[in-house]
This record gives structure tokens, C-alpha cells and sequence, in this order.
């Protein structure tokens, strides 16, 4: 039989059209547990705005984040990092590489978007807890000393953060999220601000927990969050800095660079205290005189700034933050 002779039904069947009707519907393109993530952060953001802007309160808190979490002992500490690491690079860069202009582009969102997003998120976590599970509270701390409840608060917070980001590397849906934090493979102290902004929502929601039990009658000192936040921005520097004895407590930038190594990021989750690694069994403590790894992700995952054809840096942002709605092919 001839091929003019083959009847189309059978052509249909070896080779399918492939037309408009055969596309993936366009919601089957989307990642449902991405959206439903965003709505879970924009109705903890609703409740902080409402009862804010009740109370009268909402620009006074606002400011009070910005001064916790851009604070100008952070800018310097970013400053002089910047300079550590172009004196003593753990792996030495060029000045305005790709990974460095790309994160400060994140930078940039961390100020303009992501400061107010953590604030109102930390808000509206413990107005919802205080709200529905004031069970939770324990008044018989009020009269605990400041010296004694304030660092036991912090430990707290800290175990809930770290909670927070194993549940980042577990859970999929949250995966999505917190991979664009690990697609850097030009680490700098500059990283710590390349996050998706929807990465925090978890993290806030559980550390407002020990916030709500311990202190639900105070405040938290600024400049102890200040500290905090510092501590938890410096572990991404380019530096081999173990931080000596010191380091066996506090996440130096050798122990945290372990964690964004392709093939251990199930170690050294710590976000500022060890602890919580050495109790799960994850810690992994460097040695000055360990070679410096790679970072990054093995098959690049999510777009990066070092691909074969670089785009422009906004152009490359916004498909970063856009990835984790896409459904995976």
C-alpha cells in the first residue's frame, strides 16, 4: 500500500495532530499550592492591616520594622563585609559579577517590598494566635526578669525558624519557594537577601509562636532583632570564617556554606544558633583548612544569572519570582 493509499485514521494514530486542543488547559500550567501559599500570606496580611489601621497604628509599626530590619548597623555590617570579602574571599570574584548585581537587585526588593511584607506578617501571625489560641500565653511570665525572658524568647524564635527552614527543604510546595535562595553560585553577603518574598510567611508564622507564649504582654528590644538579623545576614559571606570555639554555637559563614552546597543542603540549617543541627544530627562544623565548594543547584532548577544566555537583571528577577507558580514539567 502506498502512503497516499494509508488511511487518515491510522496516520492520526502514528503521528497526532498536536493543535490548540491538545494544550494543557491554562490553569494546568499553574502550581495550586503556590497560590494558595500567597493567599495564606495576603489574609495574614489583611488581618495586620485591618487591626492596624483600627488601632491607628499601622504607619508607627511600619517605621518600627524598618528600624529593626534596616537598621544602620546592618548597612554597615553589609558594608564592611563587602570589604572582608574582597580582602579575604573564600572564593575570589570579580567586583560586579553576575550573582553580585543580582542579588542586589534583591537588595533593593528586600527594601522596598520585603521589610514591610515581614513586619505585618509578624503582626497578623500574633494577632491571629492571640486572637483564636490565647490558650497559648503564659502570664505567669510577666514576671520573669528581662535578662532571663527576652534571650529565652530569641532561643525560641530561633528554633522556630530553623523548624521553618527544614520545612523548606521537605516540603515541596515550600521547596519552590526557597530554591531561588539556593540557585546562587556566586555566594555573598548579599545573598542573604535573594529570597522570594512569599519564602518568609512560614518562618513568621512560627516564630511569632514563642513571641505570643512567652512575652505576650511586651516587647522585644529593636536592637535585639537588630543583632539577630545581622547574625543571620553575615553567614553568607564570601569569607572562610569559622567564628573559632565560637562557631560550635553560632552559624558561621564556613558552617552556613556547607548548607548551600549542592549536595548537603539537608545539613547546617541553623539560622543563627547550631543547636538545633547538633540535637537533629544535621551539624557539619568546617575547618579553615577545607576546600571551598561549589554552590548552587545541580541542574539549574530556577533561571540563574550565570546561564549560557544571561538576561538583563529585572527581566531575569521576574522570572525568578515567577518560577514556583509554574507547574513542574
Amino acid at each position: 500500500m502506498s502512503a497516499s493509499q494509508v488511511p487518515v485514521e491510522a496516520t492520526r494514530d502514528r503521528w497526532p495532530l498536536v493543535g490548540a486542543q491538545d494544550r494543557p488547559r491554562w490553569w494546568r500550567r499553574l502550581s495550586a499550592p503556590s497560590f494558595a501559599l500567597a493567599a495564606i500570606t495576603i489574609a495574614i496580611l489583611w488581618v495586620a492591616i485591618a487591626g492596624l489601621l483600627q488601632q491607628g497604628h499601622l504607619e508607627t509599626v511600619l517605621s518600627a520594622g524598618r528600624a529593626e530590619l534596616a537598621a544602620p548597623l546592618l548597612v554597615v555590617l553589609v558594608v564592611l563585609t563587602g570589604i572582608c570579602e574582597r580582602i579575604w574571599p573564600a572564593e575570589p570574584r570579580r567586583l560586579l559579577a553576575r550573582g553580585h548585581l543580582q542579588d542586589a537587585s534583591y537588595l533593593a526588593l528586600h527594601a522596598i517590598i520585603v521589610i514591610p511584607l515581614m513586619t505585618l506578617l509578624s503582626v497578623g501571625a500574633a494577632m491571629l494566635l492571640g486572637r483564636y489560641a490565647s490558650w497559648i500565653e503564659l502570664r505567669s511570665t510577666q514576671s520573669w526578669p528581662g535578662w532571663l525572658i527576652i534571650p529565652l524568647t530569641v532561643v525560641a524564635m530561633d528554633a522556630a525558624n530553623w523548624l521553618a527552614h527544614y520545612a523548606d527543604h521537605r516540603l515541596g510546595f515550600l521547596w519552590r519557594f526557597h530554591a531561588l535562595h539556593h540557585s546562587q553560585e556566586e555566594l555573598s553577603v548579599l545573598t542573604s537577601f535573594r529570597a522570594h518574598p512569599l519564602m518568609h510567611t512560614t518562618g513568621f508564622i512560627l516564630a511569632a509562636v514563642p513571641v505570643v507564649v512567652l512575652m505576650p504582654t511586651r516587647a522585644i528590644a529593636p536592637v535585639v532583632i537588630t543583632v539577630y538579623v545581622c547574625l543571620g545576614t553575615l553567614q553568607h559571606a564570601n569569607l572562610r570564617w569559622t567564628f573559632g570555639p565560637l562557631g560550635r554555637v553560632i552559624v558561621s559563614p564556613a558552617y552556613h556554606r556547607f548548607h548551600h552546597a549542592p549536595d548537603v543542603q539537608h545539613h547546617n540549617l541553623g539560622v543563627v544558633l547550631t543547636i538545633w543541627d547538633v540535637l537533629a544530627g544535621r551539624a557539619r562544623f568546617p575547618a579553615r583548612s577545607d576546600a571551598t565548594g561549589r554552590t548552587g543547584l545541580d541542574g539549574r532548577p530556577v533561571p540563574v544569572e550565570q546561564g549560557n544566555s544571561p538576561r538583563p537583571v529585572l527581566h531575569l528577577m521576574a522570572g525568578q519570582l515567577i518560577e514556583p507558580f509554574q507547574a513542574q514539567r
